[in-house]
Order: C-alpha cells, then sequence, then structure tokens
C-alpha cells in the first residue's frame, strides 16, 4: 500500500488578530502565519547574543547521540550546563567537550522555576530575552498558559505526538520541518499515551506499522519569522535542519476546570478524557469475564456505540482534502489583498 500524498499547510501573510479569529482559528486545521510580528528577536537572537543574555544560568538539557530523537524508550540522557555553553555546543556540528560523542544532538525545552508545579513562562526565566520577544494577541491574556523556549541542535528531530492546548510555534532562528497529522487519524497512528511510536516517520517500518501509510501527512517548512498555528490534538513531528530557536505559546482554549491543575507540562489530557478512558479500561475489564466469542460480540457493539456518540466533523459533509482546500484557497485570498508572496 502507498502513502498517501504529503497535503501542504497553507499560508497567510500579514495575519492580525481579526483575520485570525475569523478565518482561521475556527477551521480547527494547522496554518502558517508570516509576516506577524514578533520583536526584535528575528535579528537579535544570534548564538552569540543568546549566550551573551541567557549567561551562566543552568538548563536542563536532552542530549542523544542520535539527532532522533524517542520519548518512549528514551535514547537520550539529560544533563546540566550553563546556558551559554549550551547555546554554543548546540550551534556546533562537531563538538571539543561533549558529554557522549563528539556529534551529539542537543534540545532544550524550558521549564518553570518549579518544574513540578510552574508552567515555563519565557517572561520568568529568560527576563532579559523575552524583552526581545512579541507574542502575538491572538487570545485573551487569561488563557495564557507557558511560553516554552526551544534550541535545538541542526538535524534534531523531535518524536510525534500531540497536546491538548491550541498553540503557536514561533521560528526564530533557522528553519524546521514540521509534519502534522489529523486527530482523526488516531488510530493509524499506533499511540503510546500522547506519542506514536512510529519514530521513523520518513521510512516507517511497515511490518510493525502497517496502517500508518493510511495517516495523511501535513507538511510545512518554517522560516525565520514563521507562527504555526497547530490546534490542540493536531500530532505533530518537527525536524531542525538549521540550528534552531523557536517559542512554543500555549493558551487554554477550553473552561480552566477542563484541564489538570496539577500538570504544568500542559500535556495531560483533560479531566473529563482522562475519566472517560479510566472507566473505558474497567469496561473491558468486565468484557474479559466473557468467553471469546461474546467478548468479540460486545467489544464490536461498544465500538459502535463509540463511533455514534463520539465521532465528529467539523464541516459536515465534507472530507478532509475539501477542507484543505477551502483553507488553500483562504490563504490565496490573504496572498491577492495584502500583495504578499507564500
Amino acid at each position: 500500500m502507498e502513502f498517501r500524498g504529503k497535503i501542504p499547510v497553507p499560508i497567510f501573510p500579514e495575519v492580525d488578530e481579526d483575520a485570525f479569529l475569523r478565518d482561521i482559528y475556527p477551521q480547527r486545521r494547522p496554518a502558517v502565519l508570516r509576516g506577524v510580528g514578533l520583536g526584535a528577536c528575528l535579528e537579535k537572537w544570534t548564538a552569540d547574543y543568546l549566550g551573551q543574555r541567557g549567561g551562566d544560568k543552568e538548563v536542563k538539557i536532552h542530549v542523544s547521540t542520535v539527532p532522533q530523537m524517542d520519548f518512549l524508550h528514551k535514547n537520550f540522557v539529560y544533563k546540566t550546563l550553563p546556558f551559554k555553553e549550551f547555546v554554543k555546543r548546540a550551534s556546533e556540528k562537531k563538538h571539543t567537550d561533549f558529554f557522549l560523542c563528539e556529534d551529539e544532538s542537543y534540545y532544550l525545552r524550558s521549564l518553570g522555576e518549579d518544574v513540578r508545579k510552574e508552567p515555563a513562562d519565557l517572561r520568568q526565566q529568560f527576563p532579559d530575552l523575552a524583552q526581545d520577544f512579541h507574542i502575538p494577541r491572538f487570545f485573551e491574556p487569561a488563557q495564557f498558559f507557558s511560553s516554552v523556549f526551544r534550541i535545538s541542535s541542526c538535524g534534531l528531530q523531535l518524536w510525534t505526538h500531540y497536546d491538548v492546548m491550541d498553540n503557536l510555534l514561533a521560528q526564530v532562528t533557522g528553519t524546521k520541518r514540521v509534519a502534522l497529522y489529523s486527530p482523526q487519524d488516531a488510530l493509524h497512528l499506533y499511540l503510546s499515551g500522547d506519542k506514536s511510536e512510529v519514530l521513523d516517520i520518513d521510512s516507517p517500518d511497515l511490518d510493525r506499522f502497517p496502517e500508518f501509510v493510511k495517516a495523511t501527512r501535513y507538511e510545512c517548512v518554517l522560516e525565520p519569522g514563521d507562527l504555526l498555528f497547530i490546534p490542540a490534538l493536531w500530532f505533530h513531528n518537527t525536524l531542525a535542519l538549521q540550528f534552531g530557536v523557536g517559542v512554543n505559546v500555549f493558551w487554554r482554549h477550553l473552561p480552566a476546570a477542563s484541564y489538570d491543575r496539577k500538570d504544568p507540562y500542559g500535556n495531560k489530557d483533560p479531566v473529563a478524557a482522562t475519566r472517560a478512558l479510566q472507566a473505558l479500561e474497567r469496561a473491558l475489564h468486565t468484557l474479559d469475564e466473557l468467553p471469546d466469542e461474546y467478548r468479540d460480540f460486545y467489544g464490536r457493539r461498544m465500538i459502535q456505540r463509540i463511533q455514534k456518540r463520539t465521532y465528529w466533523d467539523n464541516v459536515p459533509n465534507t472530507t478532509t482534502q475539501d477542507i484543505t482546500q477551502q483553507l488553500a484557497s483562504h490563504s490565496q485570498t490573504f496572498l491577492h489583498s495584502e500583495g504578499g508572496s507564500g
């Protein structure tokens, strides 16, 4: 079976708050926002500048002998470095100082001051650098959850996963490829919690993961200054094509009570979803009391009821391809009206 074709994520130039909330956000589809003002960071955030401003503040980082990091099997180690030393190493391809090998890969995902209680906030952990970065006002300030500083070595690829909050991924330095998959393709992604077991999405092991070919892949390459809108539950996999610096901004788009209050990372399933999954496990254990043919029959009935009660299309009688074409049409409208280029 052949893979489905890659669908480009539509690009929208010069998007303001009104246009985002009117034309893009309601679609619940990824979109690249180009030309949105991110501040002085676009000119200033070189490796030297970052090192000078970040100084000797210690940061916890991921270090791996291979650039394809795998959170499920933990093919990396956690180490601590002064920020300026970390930036120096992450911007190099060969290292004179290293932990594992001279071409090891580095990744920083910034943390809160109290990693067990506080979400990451660029303004708190890196106040000098935060002055250079402007968060677009595409959501209400009270909805803000976190701003995560991300820095990675060239070639670093992160595992496919989903987040439970809407977010904007701002690319400041370098270029990054992002592959995305719809929540409606979850059954083809071989999930373990919020992560896909398919580590190599470009050359997957189809003997182990035959259903993966059914997942539709959306893709974009982010350039400095680009914002990628990633709606909650959309799976994403990132590959740094160059030494990369960016900021992820997450916000609570559901009522605050929907989220786990003890989740500083913002990646635990909503409270109601967690309860539902726990109830499902109890129901499956109950079915284990039945003979095989009965368990099979009532399992199929459960699946049918779940499909009827929960499966949803945000545009009735519209396919994924139709929605993508609509988004592409919207982006072309922006291109013509703003006189920009994609």
